[in-house]
């Protein structure tokens, strides 16, 4: 039996703590808060999407950054494991669209009741308002930790489990990057991901508030298209936000030409081009002598449809028996092709995750060890792993977090 310390009380840290007790050794967890789970409390509008049920070759899909290295996580701990594991700890779940796993309450407070639970049933020291200024270690190996207040904390492994720099309000401030480089390690670049775009068009800021459902959005890089989804948007008062927009934005860091982003939104993905026209002109046919801002109200939400029209470049009073083929084609471009120009995506402060971190090439993908310190293991958000909006990010955390405690000898 080993003393092991776990310096993070997130969604990694917790589920290392347990691990590395299940397996036999005493643990302690610190975390600097006043409460574990802080950044868990507010995840998922506060629902807490704890994990995606769908197929594990489904959950690498939708990794973004080095899903390979996370084979043996998902081996050891998938999606099914961590879902029964809740629910023997008492929080009953439920799978929703997109296979999106919630507590059957709604309140991320029952997931981290349940975790707190499993924690006391192992005996886990856990110690609230306590932060970590370094990891100590002698030859290549951990010692233990130092304290912020000056005392030394002695032990055999430690997790680092301390987060990124998204949401810094519950206490993520990258404060693990400095602990592993000094250490040796190396930090990767680290930059917002799943967060709103700003957009360029002053229209955009009109339609704030409005929501579109079963739309399509593709996100291009000068000609090359580096993400699609099909999914729900939000327009915001800065540009635009909700899920597809979140995971669309994961992928801008992949542009090597940031002033040359734009996302496409096809309005009506269900119909062709042709289906659509055929649509419009029923419309028109029915409608010879309204206007043209009249008419099209059936196509789109009631404040998108002045900005359609705008767009056209066709006058809204016009009668629709004065409408040109050219004109009505415009239209149906537009319908299936709303375009925006990418200006840069929003902070950290409205970030879900951060992209980058600890480089992975330095962590045996096998059991979230250092390669360069015996006894030093990394897990969550702190390393160079993220993922698209679903489920899948806490998945990462609960994976690597369960092999990192559960590797420990």
């Amino acid at each position: 039996m080993g003393e092991v310390i776990v310096i993070g009380g997130g969604a990694a840290g917790m589920i290392a703590a347990y691990a590395a007790a299940e397996h036999g050794h005493r643990v302690m967890l610190l975390e600097k808060n006043e409460k574990l789970g802080k950044k868990l409390f507010i995840t998922g509008k506060g629902r807490c999407n704890v994990t995606n049920a769908c197929e594990k070759d489904k959950l690498f899909e939708n990794v973004v950054s080095n899903p390979k290295f996370l084979y043996s996580a998902f081996d050891s701990f998938d999606n099914r494991k961590m879902m029964e594991l809740l629910q023997a700890a008492g929080c009953p779940l439920k799978t929703e669209r997109g296979e999106r796993v919630f507590p059957v309450s709604d309140h991320s407070s029952d997931v981290i009741a349940a975790l707190e639970r499993l924690l006391r049933g192992k005996k886990v020291d856990v110690r609230l308002r306590t932060s970590v200024r370094e990891v100590l270690a002698q030859e290549g190996k951990v010692t233990g930790v130092l304290l912020s207040d000056g005392t030394k904390q002695a032990a055999d492994a430690v997790v680092l489990a301390t987060g990124g720099l998204s949401y810094p309000s519950t206490g993520s401030v990258g404060d693990g990057y400095p602990m592993a480089q000094k250490l040796g390690h190396t930090v990767k670049e680290c930059a917002p991901a799943l967060v709103p775009m700003e957009i360029e068009e002053p229209w955009c800021a009109s339609l704030q508030g409005l929501s579109l459902k079963n739309v399509t959005l593709t996100m291009t890089c000068g000609k090359k298209k580096i993400w699609d989804g099909f999914g729900e948007m939000l327009f915001t008062h800065f540009g635009i936000s909700g899920p597809l927009v979140l995971s669309a934005s994961s992928f801008y860091g992949k542009c090597k030409d940031k002033d040359n982003v734009a996302v496409t939104v096809d309005l009506k993905p269900a119909l062709t081009f042709d289906q659509l026209d055929r649509r419009i002109l029923r419309d028109f046919d029915g409608n010879p002598n309204k206007q043209l801002k009249n008419v099209v109200s059936g196509l789109y939400p009631a404040k998108l449809t002045p900005v359609m029209v705008s767009l056209s470049g066709i006058d809204g009073e016009k009668k629709i028996h004065e409408i040109t083929r050219q004109e009505r084609a415009k239209l149906l471009e537009l319908t299936k092709g709303l375009q925006m120009h990418v200006s840069g995506l929003r902070d950290y402060p409205e970030a879900i995750i951060t992209q980058g971190g600890i480089r992975v090439k330095e962590v045996n993908p096998s059991t979230m060890e250092s390669k360069l310190v015996k006894g030093l293991y990394f897990a969550g958000e702190l390393l160079d792993l993220d993922a698209v909006t679903g489920g899948f990010n806490l998945q990462i955390a609960w994976s690597t977090g369960y092999l990192a405690g559960s590797s420990i000898p």
